[in-house]
């Protein structure tokens, strides 16, 4: 798997830490130890994650190498179709909680990385460096739950619903990519 794959894959899986920032910036309430706090929670969760996920899939490789591709394109389509499905939910219930609460951080940092968990699972069913793929996808999530704080600070009528749907669309890219690089189209 490529870096420019990686990359996007890390922004696909952050674009739901950015819709939750963007809804928190938007309270306007936050103070910077208060984002900084939130974005390395978000991203230290979306880093660990997908290694996780990447042992559980590693060690079932073997068993499944005929199939791999589809497994792998299986599980980014659904985690994709879902963050689109979840960005029409209610986003005022997203603003009714406070993020600096430990409990609602600790619960939302592992809400929003269960999508990279099941992505480590696809990275173990294709070449992937894991060490590359964690750094990048903890860095990304970082900095765009940073945005996505600052960007709701500074907007009256954004809606996190778009950044959700945009992750969606580009891990469906990037499975249906797998899975046509498998057979040999691309």
């Amino acid at each position: 798997m490529s870096f420019l794959e990686l990359f996007l894959i890390a922004i696909g899986l952050s674009m739901d830490c950015f819709a939750v920032s963007l809804s928190f910036g938007a309270q306007k309430k936050l103070k910077r130890n208060d984002i900084l706090k939130f974005a390395f929670f978000f991203a230290l969760f979306q880093a660990v994650m997908p290694v996780i996920g990447w042992l559980a899939g590693s060690s079932l490789k073997f068993y499944m190498e005929k199939v791999d591709h589809w497994i792998a394109f299986g599980i980014l389509a659904f985690i994709g179709l879902r963050m689109i499905y979840e960005s029409f939910g209610d986003a005022e219930k997203k603003r009714e909680v406070d993020i600096r609460d430990w409990k609602i951080l600790l619960t939302l940092s592992l809400a929003t990385s269960i999508d990279a968990l099941m992505t480590g699972v696809s990275f173990g069913f294709v070449k992937v460096n894991i060490l590359l793929a964690v750094i990048t996808i903890g860095l990304v999530t970082f900095l765009n739950s940073i945005a996505g704080a600052w960007v709701g600070e500074r907007s009256i009528h954004i809606s996190p619903r778009w950044a959700e749907i945009i992750g969606g669309l580009v891990l469906i890219i990037i499975g249906t990519k797998i899975v046509l690089e498998h057979l040999s189209i691309i």
